[in-house]
């Protein structure tokens, strides 16, 4: 744990852990990280720029893919540390991080108002504009439809051949990345302080009040129940009908952080506080 600390305590962390083969855990901060189970640093990838907040995703092969911040780049690595490939967007891939399709396409937002779709061997499929920059991270439905939210206020819903489906419209930009429930339900958060229900047909279902902007992204547990965080300070429990199950309120604002489940049902969140919280049955009440 002190290798670990020591290490990205050099640097800015707003990236999430991935998981992949052998159980190596990799991190982006100024650089792309993986250590062993033990904590061993194993190596590290330089991108180039701050890897920010883009979090890496591990495909089955054991290649990690994720964007970085000043050089507009993509970029794919194999589970050595050594450079597969990179892909150049014309703006930045610092916030979304990608999403991997059943057929390995890799999924990714740019704040050049672009969803890409990028082959597994890096070259482009297809990209798809939309009208504000992609903050969100894409989700993928068992279908290949791709739903992102984008700064033009829309949660938009993508076929997998890269054509409009639908989209849906907020009053404020949607940075929350959106989670789909088992009945094809999407829930996603906005800026202007709802949570949203969406069905599959791009009607709403139903949308939860809280008191400030909803950047968190929702996480859905075994009964359909959604939790997500608020810069309101509290983290929400809804029934899958839209209701206040409970709230607890943390001791600052809740912002990009997003919950985690564990198969005991905890349910775990960081704060801007700087403590990880973590609910169980007796908390909650």
């Amino acid at each position: 744990m002190y290798v670990i600390g020591h290490i990205l305590s050099q640097s800015f962390v707003l990236s999430s852990p991935a998981i992949g083969k052998d159980n190596k855990i990799y991190i982006g901060a100024k650089l792309l990280y993986a250590f062993s189970r033990d904590g061993e640093l194993e190596w590290w990838y330089a991108a180039g720029s701050n890897i920010y907040s883009s979090s890496p995703v591990v495909d089955d092969s054991g290649v990690i893919y994720l964007g970085s911040k000043g050089n507009y780049l993509f970029h794919a690595v194999n589970d050595d540390g050594t450079r597969k490939w990179t892909y150049k967007a014309d703006f930045l891939f610092q916030y979304s991080s990608p999403a991997l399709g059943s057929d390995g396409t890799i999924y990714v937002g740019s704040e050049d108002y672009h969803l890409y779709a990028i082959n597994p061997e890096g070259t482009l499929r297809w990209r798809y504009e939309t009208g504000g920059s992609i903050k969100s991270s894409p989700a993928i439905d068992i279908d290949g439809t791709i739903y992102v939210g984008s700064d033009d206020h829309h949660l938009y819903a993508i076929n997998p051949e890269g054509t409009l489906k639908w989209r849906y419209r907020t009053s404020e930009p949607i940075r929350s990345s959106p989670a789909i429930a088992v009945d094809g339900t999407i829930y996603v958060g906005s800026n202007d302080s709802y949570v949203y229900a969406i069905k599959g047909d791009g009607t709403l279902k139903w949308r939860y009040a809280t008191d400030d902007i909803v950047l968190s992204s929702p996480a859905i547990d075994g009964e359909g129940n959604i939790y997500v965080g608020s810069d309101d300070r509290y983290l929400y429990s809804l029934s899958s009908d839209g209701n206040l199950r409970w709230r607890y309120r943390t001791g600052d604002i809740i912002y990009r952080s997003s919950p985690a489940i564990a198969a005991d049902g905890t349910i775990y969140i960081a704060s801007n506080d700087g403590y990880l919280y973590a609910l169980g049955e007796s908390t909650r009440k």
